[in-house]
C-alpha cells in the first residue's frame, strides 16, 4: 500500500475506528431491511439454459398438449384388497381432495379412467359415457385384469401384485406464465441481433420486473399447494402407505431441504467457526472480530440482494458457505499477523502494530481476492443462468469482504486496545514446522506422491461424469425418495419424457388421393384387413374368437350411415392412417424394449385396443373417424393426449426408470434418435424430444463444456495476476502448478468416487481454485520477505511455515472441520459440496506447505 493511500487509510479508519463500525452497522441495518424479501428459486426454469431451443419447443408444446406438470400420490392398503370397499372409498375421498385443491386442473385415477374390457363394449359405445369402477354394476375383478393387462393402463395405474395404485393430478396450463415469458424472450432475441428501440427497451425492463414478480407469486403458490396435498393426505397414511412424487414434489423439497441447510448446517458451521477460533486463538475478541466480520459481510450482501429482487437458486445456495470461508481466511491472516508483529515488537504502540498489519498484508490480501475473483467471474462464460448470477454474486460478495475485514478487523483492534498477546513467541512449536521438516527431509518423496497424485487424477477425471439421477438427491429414508422408488419400480417411471414426431412432408393431393380411396372401398379394406390382422387383438381373447358372438360395428348398416355424414368432417392427419400409425409402432415397440423406459403411451395403444374391440385391424376411413367415434370423456385420455391434427403431429409419452441401474440421458436420447432415423425411417427434422428430461440433460452437457472451458479461463487469468504480482515467470510457474494438482486432486477424486458433475458440483473447481490461489500468494509473499534476510532457502522456509504457515492451517482446519458438518444433510448436493470443499481446502492445505516450498527449493527462482 502506498504512504498516500496508507495516510487515507489511517485518517478514515485508524483513527476513527469506531465512526467505521458505525458506518458499517448503519449499512448492514439498511441492507437488513431488504431481508424479508429474500427468495430461494429452484423453478425449472433456474435449472435450463440461456437461449435453449428446447426451452422454446417445450413451452410451445405446453400450449398444444396442455400441462406436464404434475403430482403423483400412490396408495397401498396396510390391510384389505385395493379393490375392497374401505379401500375404494378411502381412493374416493383421496381423489375428491385432490380435485378440490386451487391450481389441480384433473385428476386421474383407477376410479375414473374409461373402463373398455369390464365388460369389453364394442366400438360405437366408445362414443357414450365410459363405464367406471365406482359404478354399482362394475365387475371389479375384470377391471383389475383389464388395469393389469390393457396397453392403456398397464403399469400406470396399478402394480404388477395389484395392490398399489397412483393418482395423478395434473396441473392447471400457466397460460400467462407462458405468455410473459415468451414476451419477455421475444424481445431479448431482439435485443441481442436487431437491437431495441429506447421504447422496446423500457417494454423489456417492464415484462422482466412483471415475470419475475409473477413466477416469484407461482412458486409460492406451488409450495403452498405441495404442502397441502401433503396434508390433506397424510390422513390416509393410518390406514395404507402413501407417498408422493413428480416433478413439482421434486422442487419442492429442494426448496426445503436447501433452506434447512441454511439455517440449521447455517448455524452449525458459525458454532464450529466459533470453536475453533476460541481453541486457536484462546482470546475472545479474536472470536468476536472474524466472527462479526463474516457475519456482516453475509447479511449485507444478501441485503443487498433482496432489496434488487435477485435470488438465490439451488445452485448459488452455496454462495453464503462460500462467502464464509473467504471472509475468514481474510480476517485469519490479518490476526495472525498483527499478532506476530505484537510477539516482536511489544513495545510498539496499538496504532503502529494496526498500521503495519495493515500495510504488510495490503498486497498479498488484494492480489488474493483478484485472484479468487477471476476464479469465479469464469463461471460466466456458461449458459446457465444460476451459475452466471453465482459467478456474479461471489464477485460482489468477495469484494466487499475484503473492504469489511480491513474495516472491521483493524477497527475492532484500535477499539480493543493491545491487550496481552497469548501468541507464543517459539516458532519451533509451531505445528507446521513438521511439514517443512518433512519437506526438507523427504523432498523426493513429495514429488513422488505429487507425480502419482497427478496421474491418479488425471484417470479420475478420465472417468468424470455429468449424470446423476433426481433421486440421488435425496437420502434413501426421506419420504420423497421412497415415494419416487415406488413410482419408478411399481407405477411406470418417474421422469416424463415426450417424443413429437412431425407428419412427412407429402403433398395434400396425395393425401385427399388416398383418404378418397379409402372412403370408396372402406367395406372391402375392412373386411380384406379383418382377414390378413397380423396381431389378432391387441387384448385379451383373440379377435377370431369373438366373431361369431360379437357383431362387427363398422361392417353394419349403422356404421354406413355414420361413416356417409361424418367422412366429410375427417380430419386429413397422417398419423390417422395405416402408414402413419405403422411408422408410430416402430419406434413405440423399440421404446418399449429399452429397459431405462418404464411406461410408454401413444396413438398406437389407442388403435390397437380399438382395432380389439372392433375385431379387425381399422382402415385409413376408421382411423380418420375416430376422433368422431369418441365421447368428449374418451377422447380426453385416449386421444387427445397423443396427437394435434392442427399441427398433424402425433406425441408419444413415455416415463424414464431413474432407479433401474445407471442412467445416461444423452446416450438414451442419442439411441432413441438414432433409432428412429436410421431404422424407422423418420427424416430428422421429424423428430423432436421435449419434456423436463431433456431441459435438464441439456443443462448437464453444458456444465461438461463449460467446466473445460471455466478450467482454462481461470488458469490463463490467475496466471495473468500472477505475472504481475511476483514478475516473474518461474515463480508464477510455481504458483500455479499445486493449484493445478488441487483441482485435479478434487475433480479426480468426483470421478473415482463416481460423484457426478451436476448443477451443485459444477462449482467445486472455481472453489478449489481460489483457495489454492489464497494460499500460493500468501506463502510466496512471505517466503519472499523472508529470504531477502539472510538468502537462505531452507531457514526461509521454516520461517515461513512457522509464521503465513499456521494462519494457512487455521484457516484450513476451521473450514474442514465447519464444512465436514454439510454431511449430516438429507440433501445430497449439499453433503457433496460439503465434503468437496473439505476435500478442495486439504488439497490445497497440503500443496502449499510441501509442494509448493518443495518447488521453490528445487528451483531457486530468487536467485543464489
Amino acid at each position: 500500500m502506498s504512504e498516500r493511500l496508507l495516510g487515507i487509510y489511517e485518517k478514515l479508519i485508524l483513527r476513527r475506528p469506531v465512526a467505521s463500525i458505525v458506518a458499517v452497522l448503519l449499512l448492514a441495518v439498511g441492507m437488513a431491511f431488504g431481508l424479508p424479501n429474500f427468495k430461494l428459486d429452484a423453478s425449472a426454469d433456474s435449472l435450463t439454459l440461456e437461449n435453449d431451443n428446447s426451452l422454446t419447443y417445450f413451452r410451445e408444446s405446453l400450449l398444444r398438449y396442455g400441462s406436464s406438470d404434475f403430482l403423483v400420490v400412490t396408495y397401498r392398503p396396510y390391510e384389505g384388497d385395493l379393490f375392497d370397499d374401505n379401500s375404494l372409498n378411502a381412493l374416493n375421498e383421496m381423489h375428491q381432495e385432490l380435485a378440490k385443491i386451487d391450481g389441480v386442473a384433473s385428476v386421474t385415477s383407477m376410479l375414473n379412467v374409461p373402463l373398455l374390457y369390464s365388460p369389453k363394449i364394442s366400438v360405437t359405445q366408445l362414443k357414450e359415457a365410459p363405464r367406471t369402477l365406482l359404478l354399482p354394476d362394475t365387475d371389479r375383478k375384470l377391471a383389475r385384469k383389464e388395469f393389469l393387462e390393457s396397453p392403456i393402463y398397464r403399469d400406470l395405474i396399478l402394480s404388477k401384485d395389484g395392490q398399489t395404485t397412483a393418482m395423478l393430478a395434473t396441473m392447471e396450463l400457466d397460460e400467462k406464465y407462458l405468455e410473459l415469458v415468451n414476451g419477455r424472450d421475444t424481445l431479448r432475441v431482439k435485443r441481442d441481433t436487431e437491437g431495441l428501440s429506447p421504447e422496446e427497451v423500457i417494454q423489456l425492463e417492464d415484462i422482466s420486473k412483471e415475470f419475475l414478480d409473477y413466477r416469484t407469486l407461482r412458486a409460492v403458490e406451488e409450495h403452498q399447494r405441495v404442502a397441502e396435498i401433503r396434508q390433506k393426505m397424510s390422513r390416509f397414511k393410518e390406514h395404507a402407505e402413501v407417498f408422493l412424487g413428480g416433478p413439482s414434489m421434486i422442487t419442492a423439497d429442494m426448496v426445503d431441504f436447501i433452506k434447512s441447510d441454511l439455517n440449521i448446517f447455517g448455524t452449525g458451521i458459525l458454532l464450529f467457526i466459533i470453536i475453533t477460533l476460541a481453541v486457536i486463538f484462546r482470546q475472545l475478541r479474536w472470536v468476536i472480530l472474524p466472527l462479526a466480520t463474516c457475519v456482516l459481510s453475509v447479511e449485507i450482501i444478501l441485503g443487498y440482494l433482496s432489496w434488487i429482487d435477485w435470488r438465490l437458486t439451488v445452485i448459488s445456495s452455496n454462495f453464503v458457505s462460500l462467502l464464509l470461508i473467504i471472509t475468514l481466511a481474510l480476517t485469519i491472516h490479518l490476526i495472525v499477523r498483527y499478532r506476530e508483529l505484537h510477539r516482536d515488537t511489544p513495545d510498539s504502540s496499538q496504532l503502529d502494530l494496526v498500521r503495519n498489519t495493515v500495510m504488510y498484508m495490503a498486497r498479498p490480501c488484494l492480489y488474493t481476492v483478484l485472484t479468487t475473483v477471476v476464479a469465479f467471474v469464469s463461471l460466466v462464460v456458461s449458459d446457465i443462468r444460476p451459475v452466471i448470477d453465482f459467478g456474479w454474486m461471489m464477485t460482489i460478495g468477495i469484494l466487499l469482504a475484503l473492504v469489511l475485514s480491513f474495516i472491521i478487523i483493524p477497527a475492532g483492534m484500535m477499539i480493543w486496545g493491545k491487550g496481552v498477546n497469548t501468541d507464543k513467541a517459539d516458532n519451533s512449536a509451531a505445528f507446521t514446522l513438521h511439514f517443512s521438516r518433512f519437506t526438507e527431509k523427504h523432498g523426493g518423496l513429495v514429488l513422488s506422491f505429487a507425480f502419482l497424485a497427478m496421474l491418479i487424477s488425471g484417470w479420475g477425471i478420465s472417468q468424470l461424469q455429468v449424470e446423476n439421477r433426481f433421486i440421488d438427491y435425496f437420502r434413501p429414508h426421506t419420504e420423497i425418495y421412497q415415494g419416487l422408488s415406488v413410482i419408478d419400480a411399481k407405477l411406470g417411471g418417474t421422469t416424463p419424457l415426450e417424443i413429437i414426431l412431425d407428419a412427412p412432408s407429402i403433398s395434400h393431393d396425395a393425401m385427399s388421393s388416398e383418404n378418397s380411396q379409402a372412403e370408396k372401398g372402406g367395406d372391402t379394406a375392412a373386411v380384406n384387413n379383418s382377414n390378413s390382422d397380423p396381431y389378432a387383438g391387441a387384448y385379451g381373447d383373440s379377435a377370431e374368437s369373438d366373431t361369431d358372438s360379437y357383431d362387427d360395428p363398422f361392417a353394419d348398416d349403422d356404421f354406413d350411415d355414420f361413416a356417409d355424414e361424418n367422412s366429410e368432417e375427417a380430419e386429413r392427419s397422417y398419423w390417422l392412417t395405416g402408414a402413419g400409425v405403422e411408422d408410430l409402432r416402430k419406434l413405440h415397440v423399440y421404446l418399449e424394449s429399452l429397459p431405462e423406459i418404464g411406461k410408454v403411451s401413444s396413438l398406437v395403444t389407442v388403435t390397437d385396443v380399438a382395432s380389439d374391440l372392433s375385431g379387425h385391424k381399422l382402415n385409413d376411413l376408421e382411423l380418420a373417424l375416430m376422433p368422431q367415434m369418441l365421447s368428449e370423456e374418451n377422447a380426453e385420455l385416449l386421444l387427445n393426449p397423443y396427437i394435434n391434427q392442427e399441427y398433424n403431429q402425433a406425441r408419444i409419452t413415455l416415463r424414464v426408470n431413474e432407479t433401474q441401474g445407471e442412467l445416461n440421458r444423452n446416450d438414451l436420447l442419442a439411441k432413441i434418435n438414432q433409432f428412429a432415423i436410421t431404422e424407422a425411417g423418420f427424416e430428422a427434422d421429424q423428430v423432436n424430444f421435449t419434456g423436463l428430461l431433456v431441459l435438464y440433460n441439456n443443462m448437464l452437457q453444458s456444465l461438461f463444456r463449460s467446466q473445460i472451458m471455466t478450467l482454462g479461463t481461470v488458469f490463463l487469468g490467475i496466471m495473468a495476476m500472477f505475472l504481475v504480482l511476483f514478475r516473474s515467470i518461474s515463480i508464477s510457474l510455481i504458483a500455479i502448478l499445486p493449484n493445478f494438482l488441487a483441482a485435479g486432486v478434487v475433480l479426480g477424486g468426483m470421478g473415482i468416487a463416481g460423484i457426478p458433475l451436476d448443477m451443485m458440483t459444477i462449482t467445486i473447481a472455481a472453489i478449489t481454485v481460489g483457495i489454492g490461489v489464497d494460499h500460493a500468494i500468501h506463502y510466496i509473499t512471505r517466503f519472499k520477505r523472508e529470504f531477502e534476510v539472510d538468502r537462505d532457502y531452507i531457514a526461509s522456509m521454516h520461517r515461513a511455515h512457522a509464521s503465513i504457515g499456521r494462519a494457512l492451517f487455521y484457516t484450513a482446519v476451521t473450514i474442514i472441520v465447519g464444512f465436514s458438518i454439510l454431511a449430516l444433510s438429507n440433501f445430497i448436493p449439499s453433503v457433496y459440496f460439503g465434503l468437496l470443499t473439505s476435500l478442495a481446502m486439504l488439497a490445497a492445505l497440503l500443496g502449499s506447505m510441501t509442494l509448493l516450498p518443495k518447488l521453490i527449493l528445487i528451483l531457486k527462482p530468487l536467485g543464489k
